[in-house]
């Protein structure tokens, strides 16, 4: 998956943040935190800061510990509440750590690592979606293949 942007939602104005397969067309949209937000939206547009935000310390972290972020995994979906997983490789072997999806991203932004979704969570996802409202799922689908960057409010990259 790659992050095709940042968006508010309309009804909420809690962000979102779009995945889309790599070479597919199926989004994975994942509400998420302001902060999260901001901190995945400063990673894609490479925003330089002067002190390491918390993502920057566990990337930079992992790294001097002669660690590497091989993967993030967004592996479940129970209730409406994805599940993630950071896949670091040691000398030792690939530790497997719990994160939130919002925090893996921004992590996997900053170490340039792949983000993986499961076929379960993506087939889950569109299955909740297809319970909702119809109509909406389809201008969601709709404006999201018709995006440009100018679209995406103050998440814009």
């Amino acid at each position: 998956m790659t992050v095709r942007g940042l968006i508010l939602d309309p009804n909420s104005d809690a962000p979102v943040v779009i995945l889309r397969e790599v070479e597919g067309t199926v989004f994975l949209p994942i509400w998420i935190g302001a902060f999260e937000a901001n901190a995945i939206a400063m990673a894609v547009e490479g925003v330089e800061i002067h002190r390491p935000m918390t993502h920057d310390l566990l990337h930079h972290s992992i790294l001097q510990l002669g660690g590497k972020l091989e993967r993030v995994e967004i592996h479940d979906l129970v209730a409406g509440t994805f599940y993630a997983r950071l896949l670091v490789a040691t000398a030792t072997g690939t530790i497997d750590i719990d994160a939130r999806p919002s925090d893996a991203i921004a992590l996997a932004v900053r170490a340039e690592a792949p983000i993986w979704a499961s076929r379960g969570v993506l087939q889950a996802a569109v299955s909740t979606s297809r319970a909702a409202d119809e109509s909406d799922e389809e201008r969601l689908r709709e404006w999201l293949a018709n995006a440009q960057p100018e679209d995406l409010g103050k998440y814009s990259m």
